[in-house]
């Protein structure tokens, strides 16, 4: 049988450096199989060299150490398994997002492809139904998805009929500061409209209404249920540019928008809009999709 190995030679047979195991031995990664208790030397056995082989090629995959440990204590193959397949799947997330950067970025070294027409509106007020919560900018996606769907829920559980696109206002602190107020909105058709209130955006007619879940009554009058409440949209005047496609570069266009803005110095304070004409609850096929971006900017009478 044989002898315990020094650190040195140890790394020689493993192709990990001495201060690698060192390292893994401070996180409890990989234990010596001996710390000699008068001069703190470490000794290892070769029966340690499969261990280290496995902890190779699952770091060589960028596994966190916390995971590694977890892997290297299940306590049979189908429990290693669930772990490291788990891994692998972030992996294939990751990868299909550096996919998405790639062709994005291509895309932009390859020259624009024609910048988006701006047109100016004027909206007026407009009765609605709508989550609003203060976010962080890093979770504004995963918020706006749950929000958008639970409000089409909230709105078709109601019978509520839609009078045009749903949307989102967004405050300028959550691009200046990381953090700011989100809403997301769907304009209603109530029993008692306010006087003078039109639809926001453009009239999607019934792909409004199968945006919002098929036949619906008219009239309905709006409930507070959850985080779903009744607000009205402040009218505002827009400058407006349509994004289409994936909202992965949608940048791109607010780039264009604010730069036509700031250019023409018609911008005013107040948050900036989206209106979602066509999207993911419309067409899995992201080509198809269309995403109005709307800047509040001053413009005379």
């Amino acid at each position: 049988m044989a002898g315990p190995l020094t650190v040195g030679e140890f790394a020689r047979i493993t192709h990990l450096s001495v201060k690698t195991l060192r390292h893994y031995h401070q996180v409890g990664l990989l234990e010596p199989a001996q710390v000699n208790p008068d001069t703190g030397y470490r000794y290892y056995s070769v029966a340690q060299v499969p261990t280290v082989q496995v902890i190779r090629r699952l770091r060589d995959l960028e596994m966190p150490v916390a995971d590694v440990k977890a892997v290297l204590a299940a306590p049979d193959a189908p429990a290693r398994n669930v772990l490291i397949a788990a891994h692998l799947n972030r992996l294939e997330a990751q990868l299909a997002q550096t996919y998405a950067a790639v062709d994005s970025l291509r895309s932009l070294l390859e020259g624009p492809g024609g910048a988006s027409a701006v047109t100016h509106r004027t909206v007026q007020a407009a009765a609605a139904v709508g989550i609003r919560q203060t976010v962080d900018r890093e979770d504004i996606l995963a918020w706006w998805q749950g929000a958008l769907g639970e409000l089409h829920a909230t709105a078709r559980a109601q019978g509520l009929r839609p009078t045009g696109p749903g949307g989102g206002l967004y405050a300028s602190e959550l691009f200046t500061r990381d953090r700011g107020e989100a809403t997301v909105f769907l304009p209603i058709e109530t029993g008692h409209p306010a006087a003078g209130d039109r639809p926001v955006g453009r009239d999607r007619g019934a792909s409004g209404d199968r945006a919002a879940g098929g036949d619906l009554r008219a009239g309905g009058q709006p409930r507070a249920v959850g985080r779903v409440v009744p607000l009205v949209v402040p009218a505002a005047e827009l400058a407006v540019a349509t994004h289409r496609g994936s909202l992965r570069d949608i940048d791109v266009t607010y780039g264009q928008l604010g730069s036509y803005v700031t250019t023409h110095e018609i911008g005013v304070d107040g948050p900036l809009r989206e209106y979602y004409l066509a999207g993911a609850q419309d067409t899995p096929d992201e080509a198809q999709w269309r995403t109005e971006i709307a800047w509040p900017i001053f413009r005379a009478s």
